[in-house]
């Protein structure tokens, strides 16, 4: 579980409200089924026009890496692969074959399994990169769909707005119908904001934020199956690929300078 993910979406939530009812109003006061349809409705029906069903599906596979970890392990992860290169190095590669079974990233097995079955390394590194690319797309396919649904949620608000407006201009004559129309028109641009600002735009910052760091990981496993099929040595093999952890750490260093 990503708990800075649970508690950042409880915050943004929590405060909100909490302000709201120090301002002396209640939650009731924005439970609006109305303006609840038009704004989230309305959203996924530009979303739905925007994309293929295919890209729809994709974003919400893509749910579930915002609220559970699943950023690898760097350093466990150039532990195995040096592991994998100390025991091709003293039983053939043809080993690799046995232990591509067992991994449960289909990219090392790929990169295991062509390298077992003496494929050239050019084509080793096309078969990997290319499955790499896949996912990089499907990412970035994700992480638009949230992003256009935050672009489309604040303009549904307004839309959601003036329908309350007019609302209210049409019942000038009738007071008692003026206030839910007034009611309809601010909460749905709340809805709005709310769903761009708290949810669609936030999950897809996290998204690419996190599996910018799988991407690294798998990057990592295609040039330690490269090293191993070059016949390097399992310390010249960790030296290198820690070399990917070493660049991170001074990019973080400089953005924090």
């Amino acid at each position: 579980m990503d708990f800075a993910a649970v508690i950042g979406t409880f915050l943004g939530f929590a405060f909100i409200l909490t302000g709201m009812i120090m301002e002396g109003g209640n939650i009731g006061q924005i439970l609006q089924i109305t303006a609840a349809f038009i704004v989230i409705g309305g959203t996924s029906g530009a979303v739905f026009l925007s994309f293929p069903v295919a890209d729809f599906k994709i974003a919400f596979s893509l749910i579930k890496t915002v609220y559970f970890n699943e950023v690898p392990d760097m350093e466990k992860l150039i532990a195995e692969i040096v592991d994998f290169s100390q025991k091709a190095r003293k039983e053939g590669v043809i080993v690799l074959e046995k232990e591509a079974k067992k991994s449960p990233d289909t990219l090392l097995t790929l990169g295991f399994e062509a390298v077992a079955d003496g494929a050239d390394p050019s084509l080793v590194r096309e078969m990997m990169e290319n499955q790499l690319a896949r996912l990089e797309d499907k990412v970035q396919t994700g992480a638009k769909v949230f992003e256009s649904a935050g672009g489309y949620a604040p303009t549904l608000g307004i839309i959601g707005a003036v329908m309350g407006l007019i609302q209210v201009m049409q019942n000038l004559s009738d007071p008692s119908k003026l206030g839910a129309g007034i009611a309809v028109a601010f909460v749905a641009t709340i809805y709005g904001l709310f769903l761009a600002n708290l949810i669609t735009i936030p999950y897809s910052t996290r998204i690419k934020q996190k599996y910018q760091k799988i991407f690294v990981a798998k990057e990592i496993i295609i040039s330690g199956v490269l090293a191993i099929q070059a016949g390097e040595s399992p310390a010249l093999i960790e030296r290198k690929l820690q070399t990917f952890l070493l660049d991170r750490k001074a990019t973080s260093s400089e953005a924090k300078a």
